[in-house]
């Protein structure tokens, strides 16, 4: 108790003596510039507009007209992705509305604190609302500021099954504003970086497409080729040692924990016994049949995996790794795979560990190239983050 009390007297003498810098204020949700304001989100905007269903049992309400969004998929940037649309008779016998285009769209309703801007008309379901903001507030301004938002807000919600949040809620939400001119600056930097980061993701979908095609061309079976099986060239074992006693991970440890399916790198550890070196090597999911080629020391989660080896030097690894990556396996009772079914898969391969290493070095150096563009896109969004952070919050100020 008494270092309870010595702990909250040393707090409160740093408040005292805290002094604010030079251009900024203390308001209820902490410290912003001189020149911004704190204002009650409905306070700023001139309405929010639901959405509606049309009436499922009538053919004229449902056709190739409008783009009709659903929490499913108001995420993305594309609202022709969605399955359905409905015809502008629908859309007058509904409770929704036409959203006019560069409108901001929200969901009250599962995906809490998720936001987008559309830039064609589209109409809503229910679940979302439009929302319309008083000339004062930059609308892509207020899309970054959902951005940065999108945890507290889900934070908000309530509910037993589907989580939701009020209309009244929303409204009573408090939010910083600044002079519209900083908006402005403001949403440029970060609609500039989100340009950076779609150009990369663009950039990094043209060369995934063209290492598939390499793939199908290189991996096609020639002439001379030979068939064997995948146990031909491939010996097992058991993680069984190599697994990860707690999974308190942290980023700032230094060994990697993976797994084999999409996800890889779970997280790290500073676990120091039982640590995978002898790579590099395939870890293989007995259960999905999913793997990964590693070429770097590790330890693993769990034992529903198999740790595969070459079964001898004549064996290029990463070829076979490549192969495996064009094996179309049918799933079917929940079981393990290797040992019963997969390393007795046919494999077409070139009879020559030289004819594979070539192939394999041309695939593994498009994968060199896609993994740099896939550090720089990391980077990238945490350069945003840290923009969204210093300048939605007004310690780094842009007017």
């Amino acid at each position: 108790m008494i270092k309870q009390i010595k702990q909250l007297t040393m707090d409160k003498e740093k408040l005292d003596n805290y002094q604010l810098p030079k251009g900024y204020k203390n308001t209820e949700i902490g410290v912003i510039p001189d020149d911004w304001e704190v204002n009650k989100f409905g306070d700023i905007l001139e309405k929010i507009v639901g959405g509606g269903t049309p009436s499922r049992s009538n053919g004229e309400f449902w056709g190739n007209e409008i783009p009709w969004v659903t929490v499913k998929d108001f995420t993305t940037f594309n609202p022709y992705s969605t399955q359905e649309y409905i015809t502008k008779k629908g859309l007058n016998n509904s409770a929704s509305h036409l959203i006019p285009k560069n409108t901001l769209i929200t969901s009250t309703r599962m995906g809490l604190g998720k936001a987008v801007i559309y830039y064609v008309d589209v109409t809503i379901n229910q679940d979302l609302k439009a929302i319309f903001p008083l000339k004062k507030l930059n609308t892509k301004f207020l899309y970054y500021w959902f951005q940065k938002n999108s945890a507290f807000i889900e934070n908000l919600g309530s509910g037993s099954t589907v989580m939701g949040i009020s209309l009244v809620e929303l409204k009573n939400i408090r939010f910083v504003l600044p002079p519209l001119p900083e908006q402005t600056a403001i949403a440029s930097v970060l609609s500039d970086t989100d340009s950076l980061i779609q150009a990369l993701e663009k950039k990094i979908a043209k060369k995934q497409l063209i290492k598939k095609g390499a793939m199908q061309n290189l991996l096609t079976p020639k002439e001379g080729w030979e068939v064997r099986t995948l146990g031909d060239f491939l010996i097992y074992e058991q993680p069984t040692k190599y697994i990860v006693e707690s999974t308190e991970y942290n980023d700032n440890y230094d060994m990697p924990v993976l797994t084999a399916g999409k996800t890889f790198v779970l997280g790290y550890t500073n676990e120091l016994n039982g640590i995978f070196k002898n790579h590099p090597v395939i870890i293989f999911d007995d259960f999905t049949t999913a793997s990964k080629y590693v070429d770097f020391s590790f330890k693993v989660k769990s034992s529903a995996m198999k740790i595969l080896k070459p079964k001898s030097e004549n064996v290029n690894l990463r070829f076979i790794f490549e192969i495996m990556q064009q094996i179309d396996f049918p799933l079917g009772d929940h079981k393990r795979h290797w040992i019963g079914e997969f390393q007795s898969l046919e494999i077409t391969v070139p009879k020559s560990k030289e004819e594979q290493s070539k192939i394999a070095q041309i695939l593994s150096d498009m994968d060199s190239e896609i993994e740099i563009l896939g550090k720089k896109l990391a980077k990238y969004k945490q350069l945003k983050q840290g923009l969204m952070q210093n300048l939605l919050t007004g310690k780094i100020r842009l007017v």
